[in-house]
């Protein structure tokens, strides 16, 4: 059974300042050799995400995926019915191990994450067909279902939550593409009221990347000459603009009349938190985005960098280091403009990135299933 607080002093600071802290790693072996639980119980995690890159590791390094994929080649499943089969037994598993953190917090934390197949990211009706039947394979409560924000996710956002399916919108890197989630949660949320589902059964995070935002703008400005007071600060400034977004959402009238029957908020969720550069703290995306109502999803090395020594106070019931930061953030964006770089030049380009790097991870996944089902012929 979870406790309520974590062992490491830094993640109850965490927990305490209202951040949710979620695992961006899950294999077999963490799920069965009770690791998964002691992340609830020792680290205070209360959610998992995943992507095609995580079960890409997860199942080339791993022997516990042999005797599946023995029984899949020896029904002559199709490699993508076998990966699909193989990654959402993981989830499922991850799921029931998560399932007293989603009791206890009535659903809005304990949430696994499942992503659709990347190579349907441009393709609105496959999107859906695959999220309908991914919530129906996992077929548990706590189940997430990850689509990305590209142009043609966004009506796939709508159509999911409308018919009742958690949705964790991933890939976003703007602030316009930000908004436009937001319309998307909203539409689909109503349409989900209006078909007559539970709108408190349904939850929704936005994964708001950060990182990779500062990577591919640092190599920007350094183009333009050294030490550029804007380095390092673009990916905490998008972020913090678009916590600036989402609590405009709270307080809007359409936010409000769903709040009415029980809906909860689509809260923010800041993903790609490992820093890229050495020379920028190692907790950096986590000290710097600390804000009551936002999840933080972390592989395990920044995890464990933040439970050793991350610099969220101790006594955090009331720490925030977002609010009140939104002018300052957009003159950073200002300061990234003038110096000549278009950031929607820049969030379009790491959309299209984010893609090909999942749908290479896909098909890496693809690859290696493919050959073990073939060696056991």
């Amino acid at each position: 059974m979870a406790t309520d607080a974590p062992a490491s002093p830094e993640l109850a600071a965490l927990s305490a300042a209202g951040v949710s802290v979620w695992l961006d790693e899950l294999s077999r072996d963490r799920i069965r050799d009770g690791e998964l639980a002691r992340d609830i119980d020792e680290r205070g995690v209360v959610g998992v995400t995943t992507n095609p890159s995580i079960f890409a590791a997860a199942v080339s390094g791993s022997s516990l995926y042999d005797p599946q994929i023995a029984d899949l080649a020896s029904r002559d499943v199709h490699v993508g019915e076998a990966v699909r089969t193989i990654t959402a037994t993981d989830v499922r598993e991850a799921c029931d191990v998560m399932r007293p953190v989603y009791d206890r917090t009535d659903g809005v934390d304990g949430r696994v994450s499942i992503e659709v197949d990347p190579r349907l990211a441009r393709d609105t009706t496959a999107t859906v067909a695959e999220a309908r039947y991914l919530w129906w394979l996992v077929d548990r409560p706590n189940v997430m279902i990850k689509i990305p924000a590209t142009r043609e996710g966004l009506p796939a956002i709508t159509t999911a939550l409308s018919e009742g399916i958690s949705v964790n919108v991933t890939l976003i890197f703007s602030l316009d593409r930000y908004r436009e989630v937001v319309e998307a949660f909203l539409t689909g949320m109503e349409q989900a009221d209006a078909a007559g589902h539970d709108v408190s059964r349904i939850v929704s995070v936005a994964s708001f990347f950060v990182s990779r935002v500062d990577s591919k703008v640092d190599g920007l400005l350094d183009d333009k000459g050294p030490d550029h007071p804007a380095r390092g600060a673009a990916a905490i400034a998008n972020a913090r603009l678009a916590m600036e977004v989402h609590e405009q959402t709270l307080a809007g009238d359409r936010f409000k009349a769903l709040a009415a029957k029980g809906a909860h908020p689509q809260r923010p969720l800041w993903a790609s938190t490992s820093v890229k550069d050495d020379a920028y703290p190692d907790t950096m995306y986590v000290d710097e985005l600390v804000t009551r109502g936002v999840v933080n999803t972390m592989p395990m090395s920044t995890l464990t960098a933040v439970s050793e020594h991350g610099q969220t106070p101790s006594d955090a019931s009331s720490w925030d280091s977002v609010s009140g930061t939104y002018d300052a953030a957009r003159a950073t964006m200002a300061a990234i403009e003038q110096a000549g770089i278009s950031m929607a030049d820049v969030t379009a380009e790491l959309e299209d990135e984010g893609v090909d790097k999942f749908v290479a991870s896909w098909e890496e996944l693809l690859d290696h299933v493919s050959e073990a089902m073939s060696a056991q012929s």
